[in-house]
Formats: C-alpha cells, sequence, structure tokens
C-alpha cells in the first residue's frame, strides 16, 4: 500500500517550478510593449527618398518608385536612342506615368546644372551683340594635356588622368566613340568632348600584326583578352592569314567594335 501511494502521489503531483514560470512569463509580458512599438514604427516607416537623376532609373529603382515594367521599358528604349529627358513634362511624355505618381516622384527629380540654365542660358545670349560669331576651338583629343581636358565641364582630376593613360595604352585613339570604354565618363560629358575634341593625328597609334603576333603577344592589345588571343591563333592556324573580313568570323571576336579594331591591326 504505501508503494502504490508513493507511485500514485509521484504520478499525480505537479514538480514543475511555478516561480520560474512566473519569472519567465513576467519577462515576456515586459517585452511586448517594447515588441508592439516596433511593430507599428514598421507600419509606418516610409523609405528615404534621395534626389536623382531619372534618366538613369533601372529596372529596380524605378519599381520601387512605384513604376510599372512597361512604362520603365519605354524610359530605357528611349534612352538606348542616346536621347535625355530634361524636365519632369519630358519624363511623363515618354513614359505615360500617371499623374498621380509624377506628381509624387517629380519633387526629387535632380537634372544637370547647365539643363536648368538652359533656358536663361539662351536668353542672355540673344541680347548680346556679336559681329562675329564666336569660333569652337576644336582640339585633337590625342594631343590634348591634362590641363585642355580639364576644361571640359564634369571632368576633374582622375579622370582626365584616366583619359591620357587610356591614350598610352594604344598609342593615339582612333575614334571618339572610344570615350564610351573609359570608366566614370557620363553620356552627357561624352558629349562634350566629342564637341571639344575630334581625332586628328593617329600616327603613334600602335599596330599589331595579327597574322604574326603570338597569343602573349595578342593578349598585350587591350581589346584581346587570353581566349580571345587563343581562339585567333587557331583560326589562323586552320584558315590561312585573317584578313579584315575575317574578324567577324573568330569565335568570341567583339564585332560591335570591328571597325575600331581594325584601326589598330596589321593584315
Amino acid at each position: 500500500m504505501i508503494i502504490i501511494f508513493v507511485q500514485g502521489f509521484y504520478f499525480f503531483y505537479d514538480f514543475t517550478d511555478k516561480e520560474n514560470i512566473d519569472k519567465e512569463q513576467s519577462k515576456w509580458l515586459a517585452l511586448q510593449s517594447t515588441v508592439d512599438s516596433l511593430k507599428l514604427d514598421n507600419k509606418n516607416y516610409k523609405p528615404t527618398i534621395y534626389p536623382f537623376n531619372p534618366n538613369f532609373i533601372t529596372d529596380f529603382k524605378g519599381y520601387k518608385l512605384g513604376m510599372s515594367v512597361e512604362e520603365i521599358d519605354r524610359l530605357l528604349a528611349y534612352r538606348k536612342q542616346n536621347k535625355f529627358v530634361n524636365s519632369a513634362e519630358e519624363f511623363q511624355v515618354v513614359t505615360k506615368v500617371s499623374d498621380s505618381l509624377l506628381a509624387a516622384i517629380s519633387p526629387y527629380f535632380k537634372f544637370p546644372d547647365w539643363v536648368k540654365n538652359k533656358k536663361n542660358h539662351f536668353q542672355t545670349f540673344a541680347k548680346k551683340d556679336y559681329s562675329k560669331p564666336e569660333k569652337i576651338i576644336v582640339l585633337d583629343i590625342n594631343q590634348a594635356t591634362k590641363e585642355d581636358l580639364m576644361k571640359v565641364y564634369g571632368i576633374g582630376d582622375k579622370i582626365s588622368d584616366r583619359i591620357l593613360e587610356q591614350k598610352e595604352k594604344y598609342g593615339a585613339f582612333v575614334s571618339m566613340e572610344q570615350m564610351d570604354d573609359i570608366w566614370g565618363l557620363s553620356p552627357e560629358v561624352i558629349e562634350r568632348l566629342k564637341t571639344s575634341f575630334v581625332v586628328k593625328s593617329t600616327s603613334n597609334s600602335k599596330k599589331i600584326n595579327i597574322n604574326n603576333a603570338s597569343v602573349k603577344e595578342l593578349t598585350q592589345f587591350p581589346f584581346f583578352r587570353y581566349q580571345l588571343a587563343k581562339d585567333i591563333v587557331i583560326y589562323r592556324t586552320m584558315n590561312g592569314d585573317i584578313k579584315m573580313e575575317d574578324l567577324a568570323k573568330i569565335k568570341g571576336f567583339p564585332v560591335d567594335k570591328i571597325q575600331i579594331i581594325a584601326l589598330y591591326l596589321a593584315f
């Protein structure tokens, strides 16, 4: 009977430490107000929008702003034509966004200073009386100094050095389209460069004989990486000397730059 009584007591009696449970519950209850406060803050949170140039809206940026896929695609297609929107009104004409969305995001549009002052600039210019039209001095990009480059609005110390370093790699630029390959140059700055500079002398350009150069020598040419240099040698071995029209047949050859690359090649 004693054994049965002890076993029954052990089975039915609650040995849980009620004091510990009460302490844990009180801790959670104390934190509940903090959790509720954080939830409320999260509901009221609105992401901060910083000023931006709408010409460079990406898919992700457009999505975050509330634009539809079709509206973003219209803007990207417009930009592929190398065109720019210069006002909130032009942005709406191109993208066809609603008036409500335009009203919400247009206050954050930030256009270059020269766009903002464009109207005033032309009004001031019209008032002046010039007996002769002002001549724009266009320099040879291959003869330009660092100081010449820095006179272009948007080009500073580092970018001017980068342009000169790129010129040294090639010996000389053969086309102003090569400005597109220089990191840090925006489309607006490239247009200003093309207004102030042209390619005149290309006698210092470094040429490489594509039919005699080894793989190692080809990789030293800025346009050719190792795999492309290897494919050039393989094509040359199998088909004989390479001609201008053969370049597009070589595996991995950058066909969009053939006209520029060919000016650095000797056949």
